[in-house]
């Protein structure tokens, strides 16, 4: 005996059918993406191979290259520590002023990137509040060194972690620590067996975000870096200097650099994930 297929209507979308939907999201990517990383690439198809690695092999670029990537490197693997400390104290625990506290992790996503380049400058400098004392006490320079590079990129990048790994903490049912807890297991054993596990792709991602934000960073550093060349200079500045010097196959050498090294380290820690 036979039986009659039922036919089921799918609910209605709030957005528009496939065909519009998916040619206006591949019109928005081209626009804004595709099309601008296509023309650097043309435009570096055009200089050719030989004139890009006389360029890329300065010892000036090769040396603002070294110090974007590994100031950026640096200041993401800080806040993929301290920003899951803080996601943690701010889902697991009650204390005065939590709100203010809360908040004032999206300030980096609406201050100037000047505004705090500014301000972390003044606060850091050697007459600084911060960094008069540390050049006092321990002979320790934070602004114009690489220091206070590593601290600009931690300050623009910190939110990326906390606010990708916050969900995440606040889903993990208490029951689990509970359960793991019962069973003999101590707090760090329940923290890297269980919970660990449970934030990696979270991490990984939030890791991704803050290395990609800080590679690329170029207003809140300049101020505090000092832009010795050879010392404290970063590639994104290095690049804006060749474009007031009419020196467009400079720029786009160096471009093309940050651009194939940030795809292939995104790669990477995409594939781990």
């Amino acid at each position: 005996m036979s039986v009659a297929p039922t036919f089921r209507l799918k609910p209605p979308s709030p957005l528009p059918g496939w065909g519009l939907s998916f040619g206006v999201m591949l019109t928005m990517l081209s626009l804004i993406v595709l099309l601008p990383i296509g023309a650097l690439l043309l435009r570096g198809a055009q200089i050719g191979l030989p004139e890009l690695a006389a360029v890329l092999g300065r010892d000036r670029v090769q040396a603002a290259l070294l110090l974007s990537f590994r100031a950026a490197l640096i200041a993401a693997g800080f806040n993929l520590v301290f920003g899951l400390a803080l996601a943690w104290v701010l889902v697991r625990y009650d204390f005065p002023f939590k709100r203010v506290i809360d908040a004032s992790v999206d300030l980096p996503f609406a201050l100037p990137t000047a505004v705090a380049g500014i301000a972390l400058t003044a606060i850091y400098a050697p007459n600084g509040v911060f960094g008069g004392p540390l050049m006092d006490w321990f002979g320790l320079r934070v602004a114009y060194s690489e220091l206070g590079i590593w601290i600009a990129l931690i300050f623009v990048g910190l939110p990326f972690v906390v606010r990708t790994v916050q969900p995440v903490i606040e889903e993990i049912d208490r029951e689990v620590e509970e359960a793991s807890a019962t069973l003999g297991a101590s707090r760090a054993r329940t923290f890297t067996r269980i919970i660990l596990p449970m934030l990696t792709p979270a991490l990984l991602t939030g890791f991704a975000l803050s290395l990609a934000r800080s590679v690329g960073e170029y207003g809140s550093v300049i101020f505090i870096a000092g832009n010795l060349p050879l010392q404290t200079e970063i590639a994104p500045l290095l690049i804006v200097i060749r474009l007031e010097e009419y020196d467009y196959d400079g720029a786009v050498a160096i471009a093309l650099a940050m651009l194939g090294i940030s795809f292939v380290m995104l790669l990477a820690i995409n594939l781990i994930q």
